[in-house]
């Protein structure tokens, strides 16, 4: 036989994943890394980075990695140097004393769902403005020692990291997380093992392992599919966010309601109430209605208690932002839980339709959430009108005004977001109570105490160590990616501290409109290259690897930066992240923000640049209709000249030209002979005193307390006490109103016809004798009248008045009104009928119509 020159078979590797060990006396340090409270304290930070800075830079800021990183001989020294010792013994006792407080019990507890999260840029679980959103709502949370958790996903690539090449062209790259690096724990059962949650999907389960993330005091849970007891198709439903086709989509929907919810239940915790961040979470409730109907309970008495507990916000302020699914698709999926809920499969899809009988209509996940969630909020007053007005054809015979739709308007968790150099002037002059009641706007007024000199330094300390920062992070990827070393040194050499620094940094979505500053570009050249008074532009921002027209803005934006005339006057900055954000915010000196009217829901970077002495100036969207006061800012209208959009983006392009001439710079630059302007900083005090106070991540999670959680509570509680009995008295009465709808019917009516002329200044008696079909009082009465044709409101309702029940001879009630007109004009009216009764928290809790002639 012939020897073979060469033979081996392939090896078969196992990961052996070995941990550095840690003197004792540093052992605290990896309880801290694995905490995510280092992320919102400074001092914190600052001990990490004492044990070896360079180190700390090199693993970018990631203390889990530091710490496996740090050399035996560094450990020893560092037991060694009593300096750090004591920082590190003293950061330890403020962490264990924040730690060991016990929970707030006289709040309710809540579950919140969110598909992505900001806490830090070492974990890439999240993408944009709602994962910041829910990142930062955790941690106040948990600064407010509320009971709640978190439910997400565990992303082996999260979101992308953003490159530009020589030509401008984004560039799309997904590194994989290196989980065992990252300040995150596995979940384990009481044998030691990894906790696996299986969720049914079709005819087979998919596996999912739980880890959790220590967020201060809240315990945020991430559900991951990436192992090998799920097959290829299904182990990436976790891989990346937003990522895949729409099967993957529904598919990590379904992983993160009803998987978020049989999680929970494995784990043992139960939470008085279910917070849906977007539709993405929306089958949380469903699984928690197949929960109640296997305990013994009807599908009607179960809805009950799921919308009572139930929250949803929105942050889309279009339908056709929100995730619609095929019929076939949907069905491929949830085809089994009708049977499970005792209801039809066309009254199962029908919840997620505006037209539940359509069967061309495409189940819509923002509509089921509608429809299973007894409250409903957008997340800013604007946004909330936005939100009535979008999903007004679910609740059919209201008009959008009158629907329930509240709103929360967004804020920013001041420890994370302020700088630390912002800080130290807050804790120097500010109230001791400040951090615990940070909304209190007396409180901020002490800015007005701090002297402009230590304004002025700290705006100038800032805007020079975001220069710093852009040179250290992006000279060699510049180099590398850029080509012409001599263009990229001529670019950092040009940044000019001393110039005025204005950020536009956000998701590159057409809608934000980018574009806007380059509509006149000679005119734009003659402001960045005033040699008296430079003006230097920051761009930033990511557009989703499938938004062709958000990488062609990117795009275009570097090639203008690029051009003589704009080179470092204009910058595009890469791979927008909260590291970068974070210096953005607070390095520049103005925030602009310039969305297509009304599409901007909140917005939230504004609010951040507010506390840091950034300047916003802005269109009236968002958040910024409510946070816009006269000398802390500009602001750009509110309302629409042009419905041509085009034109609506000259006339906005030349109002900003206009301001930055005319009042922006000529006030930045009218500097006295410390070398600034006394005006500037005093529009820097109006911000921060007037507006920042309002915008504060503690105020939101108050509202949220306040508007919904607390009377949510209380009234799940009424629901669910004595066995359910309230939940199904209101169940059992529902269905026979219901069923005797149809035949309720008026017996007569007194006084002449509505539509007669009438005059202001006399009264009308109306009555209406019903038969309410072997009802007790079930039904109400009012008269709606409508405004003028000519009202240029888009809020129809002029005013609604309710019939008084004055009495019943068997099942007729009689009911009656007295009119007294009080404006002259031309109004359309009518009655309206609906179900009554006192325990409904509102009118679309069961939105039964009827329009009587």
């Amino acid at each position: 036989m012939k020897i073979k020159a060469d033979y081996t078979n392939a090896p078969q590797w196992k990961e052996l994943n070995i941990k550095s060990s840690l003197p004792e006396q540093l052992e605290c340090l990896n309880e801290l890394a694995h905490n995510m409270w280092w992320a919102w304290n400074y001092e914190a930070r600052k001990v990490f980075k004492s044990l070896d800075e360079d180190l700390y830079e090199e693993v970018g800021h990631n203390p889990v990695l530091l710490l496996d990183r740090l050399g035996y001989d560094r450990k020893e020294a560092i037991v060694k140097d009593k300096t750090i010792m004591k920082k590190v013994k003293d950061i330890y006792a403020k962490f264990r004393k924040y730690m060991d407080v016990k929970p707030d019990s006289s709040r309710p507890s809540v579950a919140y769902f969110s598909m992505e999260y900001g806490l830090d840029q070492v974990l890439k679980i999240y993408s944009g403005g709602l994962g910041m959103l829910a990142g930062d709502y955790m941690k106040e949370a948990s600064d407010s020692n509320v009971d709640m958790c978190g439910i997400g996903f565990l992303y082996r690539f999260g979101y992308f990291t953003q490159s530009l090449n020589m030509d401008g062209q984004q560039i799309a790259k997904y590194d994989a997380q290196d989980f065992n690096s990252l300040p995150i724990e596995r979940v384990l059962d009481e044998n030691g093992n990894q906790v696996v949650v299986d969720v049914p999907y079709m005819n087979y389960q998919v596996h999912a392992l739980v880890w959790q993330v220590n967020v201060g005091r809240i315990k945020l849970y991430l559900l991951d599919t990436d192992n090998d007891m799920n097959s290829q198709f299904d182990k990436p439903i976790t891989h990346s966010l937003y990522g895949g086709d729409w099967e993957n989509r529904l598919k990590q929907e379904i992983l993160l309601g009803m998987g978020g919810v049989l999680m929970l239940k494995k784990l043992g915790i139960k939470k008085r109430l279910y917070h849906c961040n977007e539709g993405h979470a929306a089958l949380c409730n469903l699984q928690r209605l197949v929960d109640y109907v296997d305990s013994g309970l009807t599908f009607n008495q179960a809805l009950e208690l799921v919308r009572a507990s139930s929250l949803y916000t929105v942050h889309t302020p279009v339908p056709a932002g929100h995730d619609y699914f095929d019929e076939g698709l949907f069905g491929k999926y949830m085809g089994g839980y009708p049977a499970r809920l005792g209801i039809s499969w066309d009254e199962f899809i029908g919840m997620g339709r505006e037209n539940p009988d359509d069967h061309n209509e495409r189940f819509c996940m923002s509509i089921f959430a509608c429809n299973t969630c007894q409250e409903v909020n957008g997340v800013s007053k604007l946004h909330g009108w936005v939100s009535q007005k979008m999903f007004a054809p679910i609740w059919k015979g209201y008009y959008p005004e009158e629907n329930h739709v509240g709103y929360v308007t967004n804020g920013v968790h001041f420890p994370t977001w302020c700088a630390t150099e912002w800080r130290k002037v807050y804790d120097k002059y500010f109230d001791p109570s400040f951090l615990s009641d940070q909304s209190n706007e007396q409180i901020w007024h002490a800015i007005y105490n701090v002297p402009d000199d230590e304004i002025w330094a700290t705006r100038m300390t800032l805007k020079e160590k975001l220069i710093k920062y852009i040179r250290d992070k992006f000279t060699k990827q510049w180099l590398r990616n850029q080509g012409d070393p001599a263009r990229v040194v001529s670019l950092l050499e040009r940044i000019n501290p001393n110039a005025l620094m204005i950020g536009f940094c956000r998701r590159f979505a057409t809608y934000k409109r980018a574009h806007l500053l380059f509509t006149d570009l000679d005119r734009l050249s003659k402001i960045v290259n005033d040699p008296e008074h430079p003006v230097l532009f920051f761009f930033s921002g990511k557009a989703h690897p499938a938004d062709g027209a958000g990488q062609g803005l990117i795009k275009r934006i570097f090639e203008i930066s690029q051009r003589p005339e704009f080179l470092g006057k204009i910058i595009f900055l890469e791979d927008y992240d909260m590291q970068l954000a974070r210096r953005l915010v607070s390095g520049v000196d103005i925030w602009m923000n310039t969305p297509t009217r009304p599409l901007e829901a909140s917005g939230t970077s504004g609010e951040k640049a507010e506390m840091n002495g950034v300047v916003n100036l802005s269109v009236l969207d968002g958040w910024w209709v409510e946070g816009y006061r006269q000398g802390a800012g500009w602001a750009l209208p509110q309302e629409r000249t042009y419905q041509n959009q085009g034109y609506q983006d000259s006339l906005d392009a030349a109002t900003i030209y206009s301001l930055l001439e005319n009042e922006i710079v000529p006030l930045y630059y009218a500097k006295n002979k410390k070398g600034y302007s006394e005006n500037w900083i005093k529009v820097i005090k109006n911000s921060i005193a007037t507006i920042a106070p309002h915008y504060t991540m503690k105020r939101q999670l108050d509202d949220y307390y306040s508007k919904f959680y607390d009377k949510e509570a209380a009234r799940s509680a009424k629901l669910q006490a004595h066995d359910n009995r309230l939940a199904k008295e209101i169940a059992q009465w529902k269905e026979n109103v219901a069923e005797r709808w149809d035949s309720i019917r008026v017996v007569s009516k007194d006084e002449a016809p509505l539509y007669e002329e009438r005059q202001t200044g006399k009264k009308y008696k109306l009555s209406y004798v019903i038969d309410e079909q072997g009802l007790s009082n079930a039904v109400g009465l009012e008269l709606v009248i409508l405004k003028p044709d000519t009202d240029p409101s888009d809020r129809r309702i002029y005013r609604v008045d309710e019939f008084k029940m004055v009495g019943h001879e068997g099942n007729n009630f009689r009911f009656e009104l007295e009119v007294e007109p009080e404006h002259a004009g031309t109004f359309k009216t009518c009655v309206r009928m609906f179900p009554k009764n006192t325990n409904l928290p509102h009118r679309q809790d069961f939105c039964y119509v009827k329009w009587l002639d």
